[in-house]
């Protein structure tokens, strides 16, 4: 197949080019590179099946020749970033995905949307299945991103009811791993950086709100999955196994051997006090479960951590 990736220099995107072309498949990958960085696809150069196009995909998009499928995964994902870049978060969510799901009609291709947990708010049920509606403030600071995702959801099945598209949702859960920012803003970068400078570890609140933790090597091969798959309606991606931010923080800090210290900070507007996905979709239809621990996965993170941090 030929893949057109949005946002595939950013966390996620990157590591789905990477197993697309190591399944045989040829990668073009659009970004803006706002948040995404060239050098975590630079290596895929080599291969001889990856394409990059420095564009805005809230424009007009072109790309020559067959394409088979376009996976939307431009977004800043991280509330630091949608905070400081609310307003292209907004526009990449409506427009962005107007016109890559204009895009990919036009090329009869199977259009997939990267969603996320965030369009459940914060849910007055847990864990959250792909039934529950959510409970998202439209108009609070982390509104920009959960709304963005609503929309995109709401333009893709109506792109799928009315021309007919075949289109997947993932909704994406807590994800982490390798070509994550050391500046990312969320729970693990942040963890992983203090731990490792021995700075103070800072967690929010009484550090009691919870999120379930997938790796991403593990998310890839659900996305993998979902794709070749036959499920139009939205599906979640993700660990249900769920943990405490205090109780991540304290195994970050063994696992770094570091001399940190944990403080408190106060709570963010709106920060979901729960995070778990109810996988019984992704498990009974696409065969698909998380398979890495935590304790690896996060051995793994801190390994890369280690490296861009020059420890």
């Amino acid at each position: 197949m030929r893949i057109v990736i949005t946002g595939g220099c950013g966390f996620l995107g990157s590591h789905i080019a990477r197993y697309f072309i190591k399944k045989g498949h040829r990668v073009v990958v659009i970004d803006n590179l706002l948040t995404g960085r060239i050098e975590n696809v630079s290596d895929l150069f080599e291969t001889g099946r990856f394409e990059f196009i420095k564009y805005d995909v809230t424009n007009y998009i072109h790309v020559s020749g067959k394409v088979d499928a376009v996976l939307h995964f431009a977004s800043p994902a991280s509330p630091l970033d949608y905070m400081k870049y609310p307003i292209p978060t907004l526009k990449v969510g409506a427009l962005g995905t107007h016109k890559t799901l204009g895009f990919a009609k036009e090329k009869k291709a199977i259009f997939m949307l990267a969603s996320t947990s965030e369009v459940y708010g914060d849910p007055l049920i847990n864990p959250q299945p792909e039934s529950y509606w959510g409970n998202v403030n439209p108009i609070g600071p982390r509104g920009v991103y959960d709304e963005a995702k609503r929309f995109a959801e709401a333009m893709t099945m109506a792109y799928h009811r009315y021309h007919k598209m075949p289109v997947r949702i993932a909704r994406i859960f807590n994800t982490y791993g390798p070509n994550m920012r050391v500046n990312d803003g969320r729970a693990i970068p942040n963890f992983i950086t203090q731990a490792l400078k021995n700075k103070p570890i800072t967690v929010y609140g009484d550090g009691k709100q919870t999120r379930s933790l997938c790796y991403v090597s593990d998310l890839v091969r659900g996305i993998y999955k979902l794709l070749l798959s036959d499920i139009n309606e939205p599906v979640n991606l993700g660990n249900p196994e769920e943990i405490t931010l205090l109780e991540l923080a304290k195994i970050i800090k063994g696992l770094t051997k570091s001399k940190s210290r944990i403080v408190f900070k106060p709570f963010p507007v709106d920060d979901p006090k729960v995070r778990r996905p109810d996988i019984t979709l992704a498990r009974e239809v696409l065969r698909w479960k998380p398979q890495i621990s935590l304790k690896d996965g996060l051995l793994k993170t801190i390994e890369y951590f280690k490296k861009e941090l020059k420890i």
